[in-house]
């Protein structure tokens, strides 16, 4: 079958949609929602195999400085077929992406290998100040 990469929009929210409620944490959202964030997020990148979507993510970037992969999800029934790795692929050869000093996402534990193998590696979140590093603490506002 033939892959193709592409560029999604609020358009393709339904088909996100149906990616997403194949994950338990994520099953929750609402067409709505997932067409609001998809018409907001500069660049979200999916595979098609015969017009169908089969794998999915979200980037938040300002093409400069930063770059974080949010959502990847593959459809549950094409798991363990290499579209995941196939789909980071196509996030991190973007040419929109050419520019960016740092790609990073957040995963669980359980992913770490997955995401090694398609070039990203852990690090510790410091940064140097006044000649020592200090670490960096994740923090949310709840609202």
């Amino acid at each position: 079958m033939a892959t193709e990469v592409v560029e999604l929009g609020p358009e393709d929210a339904g088909e996100y949609l149906r990616l997403y409620r194949e994950y338990e944490w994520w099953a929750d959202r609402e067409h709505a929602d997932v067409e609001h964030a998809l018409a907001h997020t500069p660049l979200a990148v999916g595979l098609r195999e015969n017009d169908e979507l089969v794998a999915a993510a979200r980037v938040l970037t300002d093409f400069v400085y930063y770059a974080k992969v949010y959502d990847v999800i593959v459809a549950e029934a094409r798991r363990g077929d290499g579209l995941g790795k196939r789909l980071m692929r196509g996030i991190v050869d973007r040419p929109r992406l050419s520019e960016v000093d740092v790609i990073e996402l957040r995963c669980r534990e359980g992913l770490i290998h997955f995401y090694e193998a398609c070039g990203f590696a852990e690090h510790d979140p410091t940064i140097e100040v006044d000649d020592r590093e200090e670490a960096l603490v994740k923090m949310n506002y709840d609202t």
